[in-house]
């Protein structure tokens, strides 16, 4: 008996030994394909990071005319995509000219393209990008009001579409008082803005409403293009002790012309940005169009790399303005400049 215990026990004791090593075994063998399939997904994670920082981006900016406000705004946000990427990013910037239908052939290219994001410098521009394409973000800069542009009736701030970008428009309500502090013996004020340009005639109607409760009388002038600018500010001169100017791209391209017969004729002119008082302007209600336009380029940089929906970002304004004024005009003039405003330096 004690010879068959013996041997019972000494069996069990090898089979017991058997059994470990073969489930140790089997869990050598998990635990290599465990970190074998972990050491793939972390060389696929590895090579998708590094297929993402290597991405060429093509934008396609689409300028509607060359002043000095639509190049600082270009400037600007060529310079915050190239600051963010680099030479990942490729620009193809086109001129129209001042013509609208020249914008929807520059945008039908970029589309033919399938460019990565477009930038519509000015409203007829944008109108050009969101007409050719929905499926294409849309980034726009120096565009008054985007509910006008986009026709959007119960403007939330975002479009819903594929568009977005960052407005020029400075406080309407500060620039009447403007007025109203620089000429407050004025009684006429004459509106002087381009026809074909939605967002001027806005800013008029908007203006007119505040001046009209100042107990000014208003009256708009308009031009259809460069080539009636002089009459049509001679008539506003004529009528008018002193002219608005909206932020209006025709008018801003025409500047010499029409300081050629307002500053003649003894008649001030304040504007709605810093290159159209620059050019014929004693006053302005200053925003950094270089600025406008580097926070645009954030904006591409949000789509592009970080994937955010255009459709729902906020449509940005500049945070900062200023008074500013042109100093040898105002004297001409004979226009009391408050010591608040700072004087525009002329190169």
């Amino acid at each position: 008996m004690k010879k068959i215990s013996v041997f019972l026990i000494v069996t069990l004791m090898v089979m017991s030994f058997a059994a470990c090593g073969s489930t140790a075994g089997t869990d050598a063998v998990d635990t290599t394909d465990t970190a074998a399939s972990e050491a793939n997904e972390q060389a696929g994670a590895q090579e998708e990071v590094k297929t993402d920082a290597g991405k060429a981006y093509t934008v396609g900016i689409c300028q509607l005319v060359q002043h000095e406000a639509l190049d600082a705004a270009t400037q600007g946000f060529k310079d915050a995509l190239t600051e963010k990427l680099g030479d990942q990013v490729v620009f193809d910037e086109q001129n129209a000219a001042g013509d609208s239908a020249t914008c929807a052939t520059i945008v039908n290219q970029f589309v033919s393209g399938n460019y990565d994001l477009i930038m519509g410098n000015a409203t007829a521009a944008v109108q050009a990008a969101a007409s050719a394409t929905n499926t294409i973000p849309v980034l726009g800069t120096s565009v008054t009001d985007y509910a006008t542009a986009l026709d959007i009736d119960n403007w939330t701030g975002v479009s819903g579409m594929n568009v977005s970008g960052t407005s020029d428009l400075a406080p309407l309500d500060k620039q009447a008082e403007m007025i109203k502090e620089l000429f407050p013996d004025a009684k006429n004020i004459g509106i002087l803005y381009c026809s074909a340009e939605a967002n001027s005639k806005y800013q008029s109607t908007t203006i007119q409403g505040y001046l009209a409760e100042m107990g000014y009388t208003c009256t708009e002038f308009t031009f259809a293009d460069s080539n009636d600018v002089a009459s049509v500010t001679q008539n506003a001169c004529s009528n008018s002790d002193v002219i608005f100017i909206p932020t209006d791209n025709t008018a801003a391209s025409c500047t010499e012309a029409i300081n050629n017969v307002a500053e003649p004729a003894g008649i001030p002119i304040v504007s709605g940005e810093e290159g159209i008082c620059k050019g014929c302007g004693v006053a302005t209600l200053s925003i950094s169009y270089y600025d406008l336009g580097y926070t645009t380029g954030e904006m591409a940089y949000d789509v592009l790399v970080n994937g955010t929906d255009v459709s729902t970002m906020e449509v940005k304004y500049s945070p900062n303005i200023t008074y500013k004024y042109m100093a040898d005009r105002a004297e001409k003039l004979g226009v009391t400049i408050p010591d608040s405003y700072t004087a525009i330096e002329v190169e």
